[in-house]
């Protein structure tokens, strides 16, 4: 009660008794009901953290859980092969746009002698294209990766095209035990500036779950711009990721459960049991039930006299398929895939259906591609990638980097290919833009295209004329290219 209310209830108590009546009914009726605080509500936590407080401590064991579930559970390694495949595939390709010729081939060359090659990663394992897919993947699995800019010196670096390397590192790496650096708050390995930007990196110099160590543990201070810290923003200011798996790692593990013990119960129903019964005042042996291990097709076991033989009815499953289904469909959906790609389950599934279910997973696709794969990835690579020219005397070359993702596959390429040539004849969309939808570099095309007619005349073969695709009747049925009445029995 405010001043007010104490004053009129003191002067008229029945007229101040309304007043506070009607204000806490108001307060009750004018909210959310999510809000509430009640039986309904009883468990629902709602913690005011931040983004980077809500997994704080938490994400070392979340990692764990999932790497476990990586390594032991089906379909959240296929739920990770499935996202990397989408968004990875066999590679973004970086291509190069120049005005001038003679910088384009020099770019193109130090692209595929540097980039494209393994001499890019400090084992000289990965190219630039397996990279990707590993770091993609790490992102899935722990919700975030590390990639570290190694310099070289030339001299020394083993024919080296330009003078740095890339190291790939796990979130492990980085260093808990660091506080503070200077004035710099450090949380969780990761130092901030006074502005809240991120400054450096606090890395150790080996993984700390080794099974050996070579040197003696101890973390190094890395500079933000030899760091690529590749993970997905879900909420502003947020600096960490987490698993992927994280909203659905409880459905996944109960899931799994749930599988096995279907799978003991199948195997208990595929079991024969006898049960003796004996008549009532018989005399029970002594080694009663001697011979029946041995049951097999035709065998004849005698019985004791005054035994009775029952056989065990097994139980049965049911509602198998239904429940895995639901829940592999939530599962799906906490991911950002299809149920179809999850399981490989098509069955029921048309033209129509698997469409417009693959349409939302592309948008989401298209999402991580731009959001990982170009603007954290792609970018950094690209300021490296710089950075080297100008320490190898090429700072003076002019040039655009573009990023190409892999190629979409067509739910129906004979249907969807005739829609995007009406698309680009009716300037809805330019052949460079379908092109790029389908994971092709339009300046390879264009050149392979005029060395193919360069060759052609050099052989005086006749010119190839693309074949103008049939459209499909007004009656036919989008799904089965059937005729309508056909489809119907008429």
């Amino acid at each position: 009660m405010n001043i007010l209310d104490r004053m009129i209830g003191f002067v008229a108590p029945q007229a101040g008794l309304r007043r506070v009546t009607a204000r806490a009914q108001a307060a009750v009726v004018m909210n959310y009901d999510a809000a509430s605080r009640g039986r309904r509500t009883y468990g629902w936590k709602a913690p005011a953290t931040s983004a980077d407080a809500a997994a704080h401590m938490s994400r070392e064991r979340l990692r764990q859980l999932s790497r476990d579930m990586m390594r032991n559970r089906a379909y959240a390694a296929r739920a990770r092969d499935v996202i990397v495949a989408n968004v990875v595939g066999e590679g973004i390709q970086p291509s190069v746009r120049s005005d001038n010729d003679a910088h384009k081939d020099k770019i193109k060359d130090m692209v595929h002698r540097h980039l494209l090659s393994t001499s890019l990663d400090t084992g000289e394992e990965y190219d630039l294209l397996e990279m990707q897919q590993i770091c993609m993947a790490a992102v899935v699995t722990d919700g975030e990766v590390l990639i570290r800019r190694r310099m070289r010196n030339t001299r020394y670096g083993r024919g080296l095209a330009l003078p740095y390397q890339v190291e790939l590192l796990e979130a492990d790496y980085l260093d808990m035990t660091v506080q503070t650096y200077g004035q710099n708050l450090v949380v969780e390995g990761v130092e901030y500036g006074p502005t809240g930007a991120v400054e450096a990196y606090h890395l150790y110099n080996e993984h700390p779950g080794a099974v050996r160590h070579r040197n003696p543990l101890a973390s190094t201070r890395v500079h933000w711009s030899d760091v690529i810290h590749l993970r997905r923003f879900d909420r502003p200011g947020q600096t960490r990721g987490v698993p992927w798996l994280a909203p659905v790692m409880m459905t996944l593990g109960e899931l799994a459960d749930y599988q096995e013990a279907q799978i003991l119960k199948q195997r208990i129903s595929a079991l024969m049991a006898i049960v003796l019964k004996y008549a009532t005042g018989s005399t029970r042996p002594a080694n009663a039930g001697s011979g029946l291990e041995d049951l097999a097709p035709g065998a004849v076991v005698e019985l004791p006299e005054g035994a009775e033989p029952t056989v065990v009815q097994p139980p049965t499953v049911d509602g198998y398929d239904e429940f895995m289904g639901r829940s592999l469909r939530t599962v799906a959906a906490g991911l950002g895939i299809t149920y179809e790609s999850l399981t490989a389950d098509l069955r029921g599934v048309n033209f129509s259906s698997g469409r417009m279910g693959r349409n939302e997973m592309d948008r989401l696709v298209r999402m991580w591609q731009r959001g990982l794969m170009v603007m954290q990835f792609g970018t950094g690579m690209e300021r490296w990638f710089r950075e080297g020219l100008r320490l190898a005397g090429m700072g003076d070359l002019t040039f655009t980097l573009d990023w190409t993702p892999p190629r979409r596959i067509l739910v129906d390429p004979v249907k969807e290919i005739p829609a995007m040539i009406e698309e680009v004849e009716a300037g809805l969309n330019s052949r460079q833009g379908v092109q790029r939808e389908l994971g092709r570099d339009p300046d390879r095309i264009r050149e392979e295209r005029i060395q193919d007619a360069e060759a052609d005349r050099a052989m005086n073969a006749p010119p190839i004329k693309p074949k103008k695709p049939v459209p499909a009747a007004a009656g036919d049925d989008p799904d089965t290219g059937k005729d309508d009445d056909d489809a119907n029995g008429q």
